[in-house]
């Protein structure tokens, strides 16, 4: 049999003349914890709905567990669990009567939707919860509430879209803890988008992904061991000039950004100390750092993780 569970090639979406796929591929084991990371609008939601069927490519295909996203959608839809952005639960209901509703759609009754129902509320920590109004709790236990609806059915491959959108750290770490204990417990694989760097940081693998197309993939240690050493960020008021008197001073490259000039360099403490000498009277101040996911897209790209992107259409 094989390792990948999900596999997409050369995916296209258009939306009129504008590509928000172009030709991405890639695959994830079975297993894995994968994250697609890229700005909001960058083509990460387009590539979320082809994956649970809920749009068609233009071009290209994708298979979960080798079942086409297209030709064999009710069977794929039966492999897998779907997490949106946006809430689903009913805020009227309990967190049980959510779970035993759930359950229904997927033609589960009796004793064996109860003991599902219990075996996961005591997963998410939630049995204590069992009887609240849904609408009452806060964001990081409705978010369990959501990833626990989602691996009611015990899905082989459960899709999460910006699953810790509006958490706090404390809730986000908690659901990561969650995801990998259904990762162990049920052996499901996880693929989750997301424009939160610490939050890609936890998954085993990921793809960069920007304007549609697919930047950089790998693990979060191999991307950032592709930045030439370490980065020297340097806030200066004449920054472009300033820029363009160290680059040609030293011979290194770099990019400017509004008052900060970015530069990556081996031993950049040294460069650092000469640059204090020389221009200490136009810096308002150095930092050196190890290279981060945002230092890798922005070599990838030329621009921020956070710059804003046009509009996502979906």
């Amino acid at each position: 049999m094989s390792d990948i569970a999900v596999e997409a090639v050369e995916l296209t979406r258009t939306f009129g003349s504008r590509k928000a796929l172009d030709g991405v591929s890639f695959s994830v084991g079975k297993q894995e914890i994968f994250t697609l990371l890229g700005p909001n609008g960058g083509g990460k939601s387009t590539l979320f709905r082809i994956l649970s069927t809920l749009l068609r490519p233009t071009g290209g295909g994708a298979r979960v567990f080798g079942l086409d996203v297209v030709e064999q959608a009710h069977d794929v839809r039966a492999r897998i669990g779907v997490v949106f952005q946006s809430p689903s639960l009913d805020k009227k209901l309990t967190v049980s009567e959510n779970l035993r509703y759930q359950g229904y759609l997927f033609g589960l009754q009796g004793r064996p939707l109860r003991a599902r129902i219990d075996e996961l509320l005591n997963r998410f920590r939630l049995t204590d919860r069992a009887g609240d109004i849904v609408g009452e709790l806060s964001g990081g236990l409705a978010r369990r509430v959501e990833v626990a609806k989602g691996m009611l059915h015990k899905p082989a491959l459960l899709l999460l879209d910006e699953p810790s959108t509006g958490l706090d750290p404390g809730a986000r770490r908690d659901l990561w803890q969650q995801l990998d204990d259904c990762r162990s417990a049920d052996g499901v694989t996880v693929l989750m988008t997301t424009h939160i760097m610490e939050e890609a940081e936890g998954s085993d693998r990921m793809i960069l992904i920007d304007h549609g197309r697919l930047v950089a993939m790998g693990t979060a240690a191999e991307l950032k061991s592709e930045i030439s050493g370490e980065v020297i960020l340097i806030e200066a008021p004449d920054s472009q000039l300033l820029y363009n008197e160290i680059a040609a001073r030293y011979e290194v490259a770099g990019t400017v950004k509004d008052s900060t000039i970015r530069l990556e360099r081996p031993e950049a403490h040294k460069l650092a100390g000469r640059l204090a000498v020389d221009y200490g009277d136009r810096i308002q101040s150095v930092t050196i750092s190890k290279p981060t996911l945002e230092d890798v897209f922005l070599d990838k790209t030329g621009h921020s993780l956070w710059s804003e992107p046009e509009e996502e259409q979906t």
